[in-house]
C-alpha cells in the first residue's frame, strides 16, 4: 500500500517529534519532512512533495497561516491541515480564507487525526467538532455588517422609531427633520430591503441583523 506522505510543521520540538512518531506508527502515513516554522519548510515543499502538511498557526518568524498563503503560491492544490491550540475566532477563519483544507484541535484522539486525514487526503474539509460554531457564528457576523452598510446611519435611525410604532410626523419631531425628510428615508428604507410596507420592512431588517 502506498502510505501518504506527510510534512509536519510545529515550533515545538516536543510536540513535532511526537506526532511525528505517532504518525509513523500508522499504517497509512509516512512523515517525510519536519520543520519549526513556516519559513523553514518553504523550501521542502517541492523537493519533499509531501501529500499532505500538518501545520501549527501560531509559530515564530513565519505563522502557520502566513505559510499557508504562501504555499498556495508555490503548490495552489497543496493540502494543508491546521493542527493547533488556538480557537480564536480570528484565527480560524484567516486560516478558512487561505484555503486551508482542514483545522483540527491538538487535543483531538489520534483516531480523529487519522480521520481527518484521510478525508483530507480524499478532497474533502475537515473542521473540528468544537469549532463548527465558530465558524457558524463569524459568518452571521460578517452577514450582519455587510447588511448594515445596506442602510445608511440616518436610515438605521428611521427605522429603530419604526420599529417602535412612531408615526412619520413623530420621528421628524424626535430627530428635528420635516416630514418629507422623514417619507424620503422610509421610501429609501423599503427600496433597499425590497419591501412592500414598514412592517415587512422591519421584519427583513430582523432577518438580516440590521436591527
Amino acid at each position: 500500500m502506498t502510505k501518504i506522505k506527510l510534512a509536519v510543521v510545529d515550533d515545538h520540538a516536543l510536540f513535532r517529534r511526537g506526532l511525528v512518531s505517532l504518525l509513523n506508527e500508522m499504517d497509512e502515513f509516512l512523515v517525510c519532512s519536519e520543520a519549526g516554522n513556516g519559513k523553514d519548510f518553504l523550501p521542502m515543499v517541492e523537493y519533499a512533495n509531501p501529500d499532505i502538511v500538518l501545520m501549527d498557526v501560531n509559530m515564530p518568524v513565519m505563522d502557520g497561516i502566513q505559510a499557508l498563503e504562501a504555499i498556495r503560491e508555490i503548490r495552489r492544490d497543496q493540502k494543508v491541515i491546521m493542527l493547533t491550540i488556538s480557537q480564536n475566532d480570528e484565527d480560524l477563519v484567516r486560516a478558512i480564507a487561505a484555503g486551508a483544507n482542514g483545522y483540527l484541535l491538538k487535543n483531538a484522539e489520534p483516531e480523529a487525526l487519522r480521520y481527518t486525514i484521510l478525508e483530507v487526503m480524499r478532497g474533502n474539509s475537515v473542521l473540528s467538532p468544537e469549532l463548527t460554531e465558530k465558524v457558524f457564528a463569524s459568518l452571521r457576523r460578517a452577514r450582519a455588517s455587510q447588511n448594515q452598510t445596506l442602510l445608511s446611519d440616518r436610515e438605521v435611525e428611521v427605522l429603530t422609531f419604526m420599529v417602535k410604532g412612531l408615526t412619520t410626523h413623530q420621528i421628524a419631531e424626535t430627530l428635528f427633520i420635516s416630514d418629507n425628510t422623514v417619507k424620503t428615508h422610509i421610501r429609501h428604507i423599503l427600496e433597499k430591503l425590497d419591501a412592500n410596507n414598514r412592517a415587512q420592512a422591519v421584519e427583513k431588517a430582523r432577518e438580516l441583523g440590521i436591527l
